[in-house]
């Protein structure tokens, strides 16, 4: 910046609302330095600033090739509860994923100054920088609002970075362009007074197509289609809407709410729908607190009588329509005429790259450039390298997307070749973009607090083995995706792979072995059109194995035709377990003691060092946590049954009951244990003994069916049978989760007097 300071160059470009925003951060973090500000309070006012804390492991970072010592104080980052000015996560909103070379070149520069110079894309198109202090956050917040980015509503309780198909604009199979849109609701609703009081988060996406994985409506709170509609013989633009999507422990497909919903009605619809969800949505219980489960209580049609109600009571707001003139703002002008690449001379490499990384645009001439980013990283250098890129060839048309990569588009195809060769020079030519390659993977336990196994471990060894493999991998599995999730939260969007994990843990021998679910048979394609079912939890260190194994079945006995989600479930989850069952075997230490390390790390593995997540805005409790660890278990005992496998069905009930009852138990006695009979004893003694459990009307009712189905197992239950535990165990949460809340209001009470 020849000499001059960012606020030389910058200061005077901060918005006015979001200036005001970060001078208040900057007082509160002083007044929390001086003990004058509730921690509880001050956590959910960081997080409604993306200021995120962090899970610690000694200073050490997993990169996907080798662990790093990180250059952190002992004191500050030692163990799952660090203090609250230990250096964080920061995460900064990326609105549709469009960034500008300007704002790339800030990204860079800030990845340098205060962070570790790696930044993270996540499955929301924002950009997460780690080891971040506190302290140096106001003046990056300032520097990044200077040139239009914000970190405001990243985290916490609110709407979270709306989201939109990266080849919006370029696609060939799109209704209509959906950036503007996804701008001017975004930018409606930041900050917005009817967004401030949601239980839970809140997510938005857009997609221009229904058959490709543009921007996974069907996994949003609120979905936006694009589609058209002739209107007294003009074409009409508009969005078929869902709502009520959502991933996490129990996932949940969204519920069509209108077929067509005009451009302007398109903002104020939204805003209504924000009303109901903070009116009527879960407060207390935070594990109910999404829109999903407000419809699930309420059915669609009730929920939509009631958004309709709500927009009719609206008053008028000009900006519900004012930026309909004004969509031309997002349009893209290529910076080189479209040209063939004919017969140019093609750097070694450049076959294989072109076959899985460029996409040919609906604009002749142009194409598309994913960078492929494994492990969704990029440097600081690599980032300042690529916004020179795009000067050179594209302009300000980068795009950050859902799977954790960059896209260039407007590329004139003529100058592929050298476009290549750059970014060979930087270390982003990889091949295999969009391929079974091109593995998602959340943080994990890496800086995650809820992490249970290495999400970014397990990606970096299986992206390694594909690789070497990938061109003489069969055509039928070369596209196949793979995602992964440190745990059930699903942040690496497992449910929508055709082959998905999440992390587990399971104790072995006495000992701690890390694990991964398997999901099978979820639709990345018609915007996650359908998720995949779990289907048995296999050791870390024989997951590779897994992938191979599956890969190898589907390609030796798929029909014709037939797709790996079809074959999944053609073959059942009885013959799926059949094929996984000696890879869900553990030896024994003496054995192999690598089975008890996890992914990248040399000591023994532990989740001891698993603390309170904050996905959710105020911290989440671990009893919390386990809580929707036994509501899943209910899930998957209903898939059992659905199935036709009564006693799977029965006993999975059976143990989601216990599960639950473990986790209120661990509110008094953390050390319990798994043995389900010492769970149980104390459970009765410390909660039906002591009334803590009791329904205001069913009093002990619930935990009675607890009691019943441990002490008189049946040995050959029948679908009738296993369809009434299920019921019961259901029961059975929902009693635990509303005895927890109890006890958590009557601490609140105490703490306040």
């Amino acid at each position: 910046m020849s000499g001059l300071t960012w606020k030389d160059e910058l200061g005077d470009r901060i918005p006015e609302d979001l200036g005001r925003e970060i001078d208040i951060f900057e007082t509160e973090i002083e007044l929390r330095s001086q003990d004058k500000l509730d921690e509880t309070l001050f956590a959910e006012t960081r997080l409604r600033r993306g200021v995120y804390g962090q899970r610690y492991d000694n200073g050490q970072r997993f990169d996907g090739t080798e662990t790093q010592q990180l250059a952190y104080p002992a004191a500050l980052t030692k163990g799952p509860n660090t203090m609250w000015h230990a250096p964080g996560m920061q995460r900064i909103k990326i609105p549709f994923g469009g960034l500008s070379v300007e704002q790339m070149e800030v990204l860079a520069d800030l990845g340098e100054e205060v962070s570790d110079s790696i930044l993270h894309v996540t499955t929301r198109q924002d950009i997460q920088l780690h080891y971040v202090h506190i302290e140096d956050t106001p003046d990056m917040m300032r520097r990044l609002a200077a040139v239009g980015i914000t970190t405001r509503e990243a985290c916490g309780n609110s709407v979270r970075n709306v989201t939109a198909c990266p080849l919006a604009g370029v696609c060939n199979t799109e209704s209509f362009d959906v950036t503007p849109y996804s701008r001017a609701l975004a930018r409606f609703l930041l900050g917005h007074e009817d967004m401030q009081d949601f239980g839970r988060k809140f997510k938005i996406a857009f997609s221009g197509c229904r058959h490709e994985a543009c921007g996974l409506t069907n996994m949003h709170d609120l979905g936006a289609l694009g589609v058209t509609r002739m209107v007294d013989g003009v074409e009409k633009r508009g969005f078929e809407v869902w709502v009520g999507g959502g991933l996490g422990a129990v996932p949940h497909q969204a519920k069509l709410f209108d077929e067509f919903v005009s451009e302007e009605e398109l903002l104020p619809l939204a805003q209504a729908i924000g009303r109901v969800f903070a009116r009527l949505g879960e407060k207390r219980n935070r594990a109910r607190a999404r829109v999903k489960f407000l419809i699930a209580k309420l059915g669609i049609e009730e929920f939509k009588r009631l958004v309709l109600e709500e927009r009719q009571q609206l008053p008028h707001d000009d900006r519900w329509t004012s930026y309909l003139d004004h969509l031309d703002e997002t349009d893209e002008e290529p910076l080189k005429p479209g040209q063939a690449l004919h017969g140019a001379d093609q750097p070694e490499g450049f076959e294989a790259w072109h076959e899985t990384n460029v996409y040919r645009q609906r604009q002749t001439g142009h194409v598309v450039v994913t960078v492929y980013l494994p492990l969704g990283d990029l440097t600081s250098n690599q980032m300042r390298s690529l916004a020179s890129i795009s000067q050179r060839y594209v302009k300000d048309t980068v795009r950050l997307t859902v799977e954790q990569n960059v896209v260039l588009r407007w590329i004139s195809e003529a100058d592929l070749p050298a476009l290549y060769s750059e970014l060979n020079a930087i270390g982003l030519g990889g091949a295999a973009a969009g391929t079974i390659v091109d593995i998602t993977a959340c943080p994990g336990t890496d800086t995650c607090k809820l992490g249970i196994s290495s999400s970014r471990g397990l990606a970096g060894e299986l992206r390694r083995r594909l690789a070497e493999r990938y061109h003489t991998l069969d055509a039928a599995v070369q596209d196949l995706r793979i995602k992964i999730s440190g745990c059930f939260n699903s942040c690496g969007q497992h449910h929508a792979a055709d082959i998905g994990f999440y992390g587990i843990s399971r104790k072995i021998n006495g000992l701690t072995v890390p694990h991964f679910q398997v999901i099978l048979g979820g639709r990345w394609k018609d915007n996650a059109g359908s998720f995949g079912l779990p289907m048995a939890a296999v050791p870390s260190k024989n997951i590779p194995a897994v992938v191979e194994r599956l890969a190898e079945r589907f390609i030796g006995e798929r029909q014709q035709a037939e797709n790996f989600q079809d074959y999944i479930g053609r073959i059942g989850k009885r013959e799926v377990k059949a094929i996984l069952d000696d890879l869900a075997q553990v030896p024994t230490y003496e054995e192999d003691p690598s089975f008890y390390r996890d992914w990248g790390d040399v000591r023994e593995y532990t989740i001891d060092d698993m603390g309170k997540g904050e996905c959710a805005g105020e911290v989440v409790p671990l009893a919390q946590f386990e809580l929707t660890a036994a509501e899943r278990e209910a899930f998957e005992a209903q898939i059992l049954l659905d199935e036709g496998d009564a006693g799977g069905a029965y006993s999975t009930a059976c143990g989601a009951m216990v599960q639950a009852a473990r986790a209120l138990v661990r509110t008094q006695f953390l050390d319990v244990g798994d043995d389900a009979e010492r769970i149980i004893e104390e459970f009765r003694t410390r909660f039906v003994d002591t009334e803590l459990f009791f329904d205001p009307f069913a009093k002990d009712k619930f935990a009675r069916y607890l009691f019943r189905n441990h002490e008189e197992p049946l040995t050959n239950p029948s679908a009738e049978d296993a369809h009434r535990t299920i019921e019961e165990a259901q029961l059975f949460i929902e009693g635990a989760f509303a005895c927890y809340g109890r006890i958590s209001d009557a601490e609140g009470t105490l703490a306040g007097s």
